[in-house]
């Protein structure tokens, strides 16, 4: 049944389903600071993202995609069970954090569900520790550069604007908002459909469909866009709240802020084929926007909440997605 080509085309769903889950939970992401700021209401700060995240299709390849699929574990252990559990646990802990309100990477979620199911299959000897520490630094990384560029192009806006009345600079950053919100939504789509890209070309390769040439069908590439859009048209309202308003408040200019230094940082890192967080950048970008009112402007109490759930991510999705691989497998016997 496992081996099966029907069980491949379950796979695919199963991934396009992790996509839509991603576009769904990542959601906020893209709008939490053009809604919070009442730029535009929610109904169509979700349009707005969605269709830039689709329109991401058309811009910078498929680095990130070749380095899921071939550049975390050794592809030539992976398997349809590897997938199937990969997938299990990434979308399992989506799902926990996304009831509890938490901003955690689908990115990190997924990478964690490999890890756990390869190293449960054949050992620590499968991993690929070059994809794997370029990864993981970036959990540090990314939302640090996202501070200090929020931080800096908050200040930048404030200083060119002080000549300006307090209604002309909000109408102007209004404006502006709708464009740096377009442009983060693209590098959304930019970096986390790749992901999934990469887990559908993996097992398509594990089983032939490929060749002997890892790479990403154009039609893996359509449906992956497709569907992290159509998430993303449904909105994960919970995680909005938290990142709209939870950790700091924001007017229209530090929105502008903090979306455009959020998607310097992710277009960079998919220019370099790095997997980022959307969501560990973003948050970086809104707390650095926050930190040049005051540090106590900041509530520092949320944001070590999301550490945490940033820390545990990996670890937690390759632990669950060890335990589906064991029980699967224990039931083939």
């Amino acid at each position: 049944m496992l081996d099966s080509t029907a069980f491949v085309v379950f796979l695919i769903i199963g991934a396009l389903a992790f996509d839509f889950l991603n576009g769904f939970h990542d959601s906020a992401n893209s709008i939490s600071t053009v809604v919070s700021t009442r730029v535009l209401s929610p109904k169509y700060a979700v349009v707005w993202a969605a269709f830039f995240n689709f329109a991401a299709v058309f811009f910078l390849g498929t680095a990130v995609a070749h380095t899921v699929g071939k550049g975390i574990i050794d592809i030539k252990i992976v398997d349809n069970l590897v997938i199937l559990s990969a997938l299990g646990g990434a979308i399992a802990w989506n799902i926990i954090t996304w009831y509890y309100g938490l901003p955690s990477s689908s990115s990190h979620a997924l990478i964690g569900g490999l890890i756990g199911a390869a190293v449960t299959k054949a050992g620590t000897k499968t991993l690929v520790w070059s994809g794997i520490i370029k990864t993981t630094l970036f959990i540090f990384v990314s939302p640090a550069i996202g501070m200090m560029l929020g931080f800096i192009f908050m200040v930048l806006a404030m200083n060119l604007s002080h000549k300006s009345n307090i209604a002309k600079s909000d109408k102007l950053f209004r404006k502006l908002q709708l464009c740096s919100a377009a442009i983060y939504s693209l590098g959304h789509g930019m970096n986390d459909a790749q992901k999934t890209m990469g887990i559908i070309a993996m097992a398509l390769f594990s089983k032939g469909f490929l060749g002997s040439t890892f790479y990403i069908p154009i039609w893996v590439i359509i449906a992956c866009y497709s569907m992290i859009s159509l998430g993303t048209m449904f909105g994960g309202w919970r995680i909005v709240k938290t990142m709209g308003t939870k950790i700091t408040k924001l007017q229209p200019m530090g929105g502008f802020s903090a979306e455009t230094a959020a998607a310097c940082s992710i277009i960079g890192a998919t220019v370099a084929g790095i997997p980022v967080s959307t969501t560990h950048t973003i948050t970086g970008a809104i707390v650095g926007v926050g930190a040049t009112k005051r540090l106590s402007a900041v509530r520092w109490g949320i944001a070590g909440k999301i550490i945490w759930a940033w820390v545990l991510t990996i670890p937690a999705a390759a632990t669950i997605s060890s335990v589906i691989y064991l029980c699967v497998e224990l039931c083939m016997i």
